[in-house]
């Protein structure tokens, strides 16, 4: 019976430290009749070491050899010209590979006869498919060093805290944007102690704010517009009437909030604009604004600016935070290979890879890929 050999290559983009499979992974991938390689120091920036590797059966090999004999090649995020370069006809690519952002290496990667397969295109509304969902596993790590970095970044308590020196009152907190990333940073800070009120588009995501011991912030859509919810379980696109609405009726609760989160994204679209500089100058000294969705597309809070922390004259904390999954690389890896060995065990069967365009699962992963790419899977 034929072997499937899939290879997790090391990233190249810069600061990322994540790695597509895990010791642990392997394992699993082992028992489940696949062969592993590992590009020799893929795993140093999550600290797993090559030897690691080797004690559960995987074989750490250069470049070179990883793209000749995997049918597999296995990625956090879409890899750079030389990786793409480096793969064969015949070969099969998975990973975060954002082919909304980057449809001209789609399209390079289906001319050369490469097939990609894009984790971040699978509908969460896909019940069975929910172990292989990388973008929830990465939005819960994000969400959760989000409030942590907020705590950090912030110069008083989170909780309140009664002491012989007087009472401190808790932190007020708003997150802007309800998904998993809002959720974690939701239940994080409420853990830290503080005050937590949390906004959405979407009305449905109230009780689950509210369950976490959030409250809802409720603002008033304009005459004539529906829900803000969207195709796959993520929240629409607004229009442009709609954003001014909304910004203006936040602006008024962000002068009287302490900590900002804001984890609102569009797949493959410019965030939208949720703080303005003006919400921000009425800030008090001292407060802190964590912007998840920080990206060369923009941000969800104007200034920010990815992966830089800027400190403005009213002593207001300005974090673009767009790759926080990367700054907890062990957690996001071990959750990332997870959805990993879940795919593989789905598309895997009697030790061949089967892509079958009838699948729901493998549709998705692929279809959109396709349009973009402009060829058939």
């Amino acid at each position: 019976m034929a072997t499937v050999t899939v290879g997790a290559v090391r990233e190249r983009a810069p600061g990322e430290r994540r790695v597509a499979l895990v010791p642990e992974a392997v394992t699993l991938l082992r028992r489940a009749g696949l062969d592993v390689l590992i590009e020799t120091g893929a795993g140093a920036g999550a600290w797993f070491t090559d030897a690691e590797y080797t004690d559960v059966g995987a074989r750490v090999v250069p470049p070179e050899e990883l793209y000749a004999h995997a049918d597999v090649v296995l990625c956090v995020g879409p890899p750079d010209p030389e990786t793409a370069q480096a793969l064969r006809g015949g070969q099969t690519l998975i990973g975060l590979l954002e082919p909304l952002r980057h449809p001209a290496l789609v399209q390079e990667l289906y001319r050369r006869g490469v097939r990609p397969v894009s984790l971040d295109l699978l509908p969460r509304t896909l019940s069975r498919a929910q172990s292989m969902d990388a973008l929830t596993s990465q939005a819960a790590v994000a969400g959760y060093k989000a409030a942590v970095l907020a705590a950090d970044s912030y110069d008083r308590f989170f909780p309140m805290l009664t002491t012989a020196a007087g009472t401190m009152r808790p932190a007020q907190v708003l997150i802007l944007g309800a998904g998993v990333a809002g959720l974690q940073a939701i239940a994080t800070a409420r853990r830290l102690g503080a005050v937590v009120t949390a906004y959405d588009v979407r009305p449905e995501s109230r009780e689950e704010v509210e369950s976490l011991g959030a409250r809802f912030l409720d603002i008033k859509r304009p005459p004539g517009t529906e829900s803000g919810a969207g195709q796959g379980g993520y929240a629409r696109e607004l229009s442009a009437a709609e954003q001014a609405a909304q910004r203006e009726a936040l602006d008024a609760h962000i002068a009287r909030t302490d900590i900002v989160i804001t984890t609102a994204q569009v797949p493959g679209r410019r965030p939208p604009l949720l703080v303005t500089a003006a919400a921000v100058e009425t800030m008090k000294p001292g407060s802190v604004v964590v912007d998840l969705a920080a990206s060369e597309l923009g941000g969800n809070v104007e200034g920010s600016e990815p992966e830089k922390t800027v400190v403005l004259d009213n002593g207001v904390t300005v974090i673009g935070a767009g790759h926080l999954p990367s700054a907890m690389a062990t957690a996001a890896s071990t959750a990332y290979a997870r959805n990993l060995v879940a795919l593989l065990r789905h598309l895997v069967r009697d030790g061949e890879l089967v892509l079958d365009p009838a699948d729901e699962i493998t549709a998705a992963l692929m279809g959109e890929a396709s349009l973009k790419g402009g060829a058939s899977s």
